[in-house]
């Protein structure tokens, strides 16, 4: 069993999206891009207690927190909302903005089949689709399996006040006249279980409703017969009933001004108790105590490491998997307070365990352990139309090469918006340096790659940048260059991939860098440099000979930090020109400043490609 494809219109910050699923799956994208949306709308289908929460929506579960009918009369009058319990959100006002969550479910076990039997169509593999061909025959093909599609349906209802939810076996909704909703018990056949680190660890071994002990509990069909038994025994303790502690005198004083004033029947002898002595209230305080360091001493689960609840988690999922069978994992970030080794044991046992995994990462760790084709990249436009992009390598980088890389060289890129392709090791090194160094010198001028939100990336070679550009630009991320002194053909090949290209006209970057600095800057760099004895020798007078030593140094010390450490010590007159309108260029195209108004100066507003064309000149 697995979830095939997920359909989503107007749920929180996504206004339409269709992603396709495979069998495991890690969902990555900047910050704010909908990967938590895509598993909460997962929970909102096939959760079987997320519409226990009244209500079960709210109103920024609706796009842009609009949730109520579009005025249709010349009055301004909106458009009416009828429903009753069942009814399908469109039988309540078509102009009324409507959350609509669609998940297609493929594989059925034969339990699954025999009970949604009246509902079961047909997924085609190879295209992704339902099949819909007028040839009974054809569903026998080893590429297509029996499939059920669950929509959810959230809608305002003004007449309450209001918002509801439900969940339809969705052939109902356009097969007939009264939809059917796909309940409770049928949500647990599905086996969905969606894991948020912060809730999970907290009340994993509490009693509560929908915790991983009560699941475990359910699956293995145990019913603790324990609470009229906790109760009486709660009851009949009594709290702080010695007269020496002072708190019974005071409940005495106060039984006795109240007997003044009501009748005894209204209420007397007030005393405390460790609890509302409610089987709902005790789920809830009731919690395992695990005992801490060497010692007996106990402490409550949630108050343990969160390494330590994260991995006791982890062993009651293995628990959840091992009786059930049949489970749907979707989890957000397992790195969270795990070591590496951990989060790609995590990872790797969960896989095995469940018939199908969805995670969130940021994690090189947890992402090397999914293949290209179970990566799923995600990216969202303006408009709120969220979509996934397949990672397609250039020619130049094969496979093998790209699990060598990745933690080095592809993962932060993977997880950026905006990629810098650097030339080289020195360039990918020196840049970022010189423009934080700029934006501590000067901070209302510049901007560090990391305010802007830029990820450098080394593609190894000049002719690896096109290649590398392309990449990252197909995934939709914003994309930049800087390089060395090109060849026409080489400079257009990159022009072709790349919203900004930075190339200057030095054939090397610490050409540029000593070319363009100052004798004082240089020979003070001198006096904090380890010299290698090789370079000792060659010059014994490096401050006299500043400019020829440490061109020789920042070549040896090439992809070694060599320039960067130069520049993270130069004032902002000291740091060569070339960078500086460089770091400029890359802050206007990231974060232009408003267009001045030109009607009353009588100027043109200067374009931002200009910047950029100063810089490649």
């Amino acid at each position: 069993m697995k979830v095939c494809r997920l359909s989503i219109a107007n749920f929180r910050g996504v206004k339409a999206a269709t992603i396709l699923l495979p069998k495991h799956a890690v969902l990555i994208g900047d910050n704010n891009t909908g990967k938590t949306t895509l598993l909460e709308a997962l929970d909102l289908v096939l959760g079987p207690d997320r519409l226990n929460r009244r209500p079960p929506i709210d109103e920024h579960d609706f796009f842009q927190g609009k949730y109520l009918a579009t005025p249709v009369d010349a009055d301004g009058g909106a458009a009416g909302n009828e429903g009753a319990d069942g009814e399908a959100p469109g039988a309540i006002g078509a102009d009324a903005p409507r959350i609509e969550i669609e998940v297609a479910i493929a594989d059925l076990t034969e339990e699954q089949k025999a009970k949604f039997g009246d509902y079961i169509e047909f997924w085609d593999a190879a295209t992704d689709t339902f099949y819909q061909e007028a040839y009974p025959a054809g569903v026998d093909a080893a590429h297509i399996t029996e499939a059920l599609r669950v929509a959810f349906h959230g809608w305002y209802d003004p007449e309450e006040d209001d918002f509801e939810g439900k969940t339809y076996f969705s052939r109902s909704l356009t097969e007939s006249d009264t939809p059917v909703l796909f309940s409770k018990k049928d949500k647990q056949v599905c086996g969905f279980l969606y894991l948020r680190s912060l809730r999970t660890g907290s009340r994993a071994l509490s009693l509560e409703r929908g915790s991983l002990l009560d699941i475990i509990l359910r699956l293995k069909e145990v019913r603790p017969q324990m609470w009229e038994d906790t109760i009486t025994s709660i009851a009949d303790y009594s709290v702080a009933s010695d007269p020496k502690l002072g708190i019974s005198g005071v409940l005495e004083s106060i039984n006795t001004a109240l007997k003044k004033y009501v009748p005894s029947e209204w209420g007397i002898e007030p005393h405390l108790k460790v609890s509302n002595l409610t089987r709902e209230h005790l789920r809830k305080v009731i919690t395992a105590f695990i005992a801490t360091g060497e010692g007996s001493h106990a402490a409550p689960f949630y108050r343990q490491g969160t390494g330590t609840i994260n991995m006791l988690v982890l062993a009651m999922l293995s628990q959840i998997a091992e009786d059930k069978q049949n489970v749907i994992f979707a989890m957000e970030e397992p790195e969270t307070a795990i070591p590496p080794y951990a989060q790609k044991g995590i990872v790797h046992e969960i896989r095995k365990l469940a018939s199908q995994t969805i995670f969130t990462s940021h994690s090189p760790y947890v992402l090397e352990e999914f293949l290209l084709d179970e990566t799923v990249v995600l990216g969202r436009d303006e408009k709120g139309v969220l979509a996934q992009r397949a990672i397609a390598l250039p020619d130049s980088v094969k496979p093998k090469r790209y699990r060598q890389e990745f933690r080095t060289r592809f993962c932060e890129g993977l997880l950026a918006r905006r990629i810098l392709v650097a030339e080289g090791a020195t360039e990918a090194t020196a840049f970022p340096v010189v423009c934080r160094r700029l934006s501590e010198l000067k901070p209302d001028s510049y901007s560090s790659l990391e305010a802007l939100g830029i990820c450098t990336i080394d593609a190894g070679s000049q002719n690896s940048i096109p290649g590398m550009a392309n990449l990252y630009r197909e995934l939709g991320k914003r994309v930049f260059a800087i390089c060395d002194k090109q060849d026409d053909a080489n400079k257009e090949l990159i022009e072709d991939q790349v919203e900004l290209l930075l190339m200057h006209d030095e054939k090397g970057f610490e050409d540029l860098v000593v070319k363009n600095t100052t004798q004082d800057a240089l020979k003070r760099f001198t006096k904090l440099v380890d010299w290698p004895p090789h370079l000792t020798a060659k010059y014994p007078d490096v401050e006299a000979s500043a400019s020829d030593a440490l061109g020789d140094y920042f070549g040896w010390t090439k992809a070694n930090w060599g320039v960067a450490d130069f520049l993270a010590q130069c004032s902002e007159d000291e740091i060569p020109a070339w960078l500086r309108e460089a770091c400029i260029a890359v802050n206007d195209t990231c974060a232009p400043a408003p267009a001045p108004a030109t009607a009353d100066s009588g100027e043109a507003p200067v374009p931002l490609e200009a910047g950029a064309d100063a810089i490649n000149r």
